[in-house]
C-alpha cells in the first residue's frame, strides 16, 4: 500500500479549497488536514470535499484538542459541543476522523498531568465521553479517535484496545503517534518494537497517524524532547513499513513544525521510504 503523507507548511495564501488541494498535491502531500469551516457553511463544506477529491488528496483528520473531561462543568459542556461539531464537519467532508486527546481532570488545563487521569473513574469517563460524541453525530464515514498521551488515557496500546472494546461503537477508531508512547529509555532505544506492537494490536482500528521525532537528553532526570524528523531516534523505516502492510490507506501527518521545517521533514521521510523501496501515493 502506497503511503499518503500530509501536513502543513504549504507556500500558498489562498484558502480556496480547489487551490488549496492543488497546492497539497504539488507540495508532495497525498493527505491533508481539514480546512477551517463551520458546519452551517454548506457550500464551503461541499467545495472542500470536491476540491480535494479532484486532486486525489485524502482528507485525513480534523482536530478537536479540547479538554473533554474537565471538572469545570461549563467548560466540559462547551468543549463537548465543539467536539460534536468537529466530528460532524469531518463527516460532512468525508474526512477519515476527528481526533482529540481526552483531556485532564485538572481544572483550567487542556491535558495537564493529574493522578485522577489514570484511574478507573477516568476510564469510565472516557467511555461515556466517546459514546456521547458518537451518539450525537452518528457518523457513517468519519470516525472519532483519541490520541494516546503520556499522562491521560489511553496511555498505551493495551489501554486503547480495552477502551475500544468497552466503548463498543463501530465508528470509534484509533489514532497512532508513537512519539507519545516513548516514555522510558528501553522503549526509546527499541521503539521499532513498540511500533510493530501497536500496529499488530491496533491496526484494524487505526485511521490516521502523526509523524514527528524524539530525542533523549543526558540529564540526571529523564528528559525527552520532540525534535525535527531525522534529528531523533524514531524508527521511520519500521514505521513506514508497517503502514504499507495495512489493508487500507492510513495517512501519515506531519505536525508541530514551522515554515520550511515541513519541507525538510517531508524530504527526510521520502528519503527513508526510497531507501526501503516504499512507495508514496504523491510526490512533489
Amino acid at each position: 500500500m502506497a503511503i499518503r503523507l500530509g501536513g502543513h507548511g504549504l507556500p500558498i495564501g489562498s484558502e480556496d479549497p480547489y487551490a488549496f488541494a492543488r497546492a497539497h498535491r504539488e507540495f508532495g502531500y497525498g493527505a491533508a488536514y481539514v480546512q477551517e469551516v463551520t458546519l452551517d457553511d454548506r457550500d464551503r463544506l461541499n467545495a472542500i470535499e470536491q476540491g480535494f477529491a479532484a486532486e486525489n488528496v485524502v482528507l485525513a483528520e480534523i482536530g478537536i484538542w479540547r479538554n473533554l473531561v474537565s471538572p469545570d462543568e461549563a467548560v466540559r459542556k462547551a468543549n463537548l459541543v465543539y467536539a460534536i461539531e468537529r466530528l460532524a464537519i469531518a463527516e460532512a467532508v468525508g474526512a477519515g476522523c476527528a481526533v482529540s486527546y481526552i483531556g485532564s481532570f485538572r481544572a483550567g488545563t487542556d491535558y495537564a498531568p493529574a493522578a485522577e487521569n489514570m484511574g478507573p473513574e477516568a476510564f469510565d469517563a472516557c467511555i461515556e465521553t466517546v459514546r456521547h460524541i458518537l451518539d450525537a453525530v452518528k457518523p457513517k464515514r468519519a470516525r472519532f479517535a483519541l490520541e494516546m498521551m503520556q499522562y491521560s488515557l489511553p496511555d498505551s496500546v493495551d489501554s486503547y484496545v480495552e477502551l475500544i472494546h468497552a466503548v463498543a461503537r463501530p465508528m470509534f477508531g484509533a489514532h497512532f503517534d508513537p512519539v507519545n508512547l516513548i516514555m522510558t529509555p528501553r522503549v526509546y532505544f527499541d521503539n521499532g518494537a513498540l511500533i510493530r506492537e501497536c500496529f499488530d494490536k491496533l491496526g484494524q482500528w487505526v485511521v490516521s497517524c502523526h509523524a514527528k521525532d524524539i530525542k533523549l537528553h543526558h540529564q540526571a532526570a529523564l528528559h525527552l524532547d520532540e525534535v525535527q524528523i531525522g534529528d531523533g531516534v524514531l524508527d521511520y523505516r519500521t514505521y513506514l513499513s508497517e503502514l504499507t502492510r495495512m489493508p487500507r490507506e492510513v495517512p501519515l501527518m506531519l505536525e508541530h513544525l514551522n515554515g520550511e521545517e515541513y519541507s525538510v521533514a517531508r524530504d527526510r521521510i521520502f528519503a527513508v521510504g526510497d531507501a526501503a523501496g516504499i512507495e508514496f501515493a504523491v510526490r512533489p
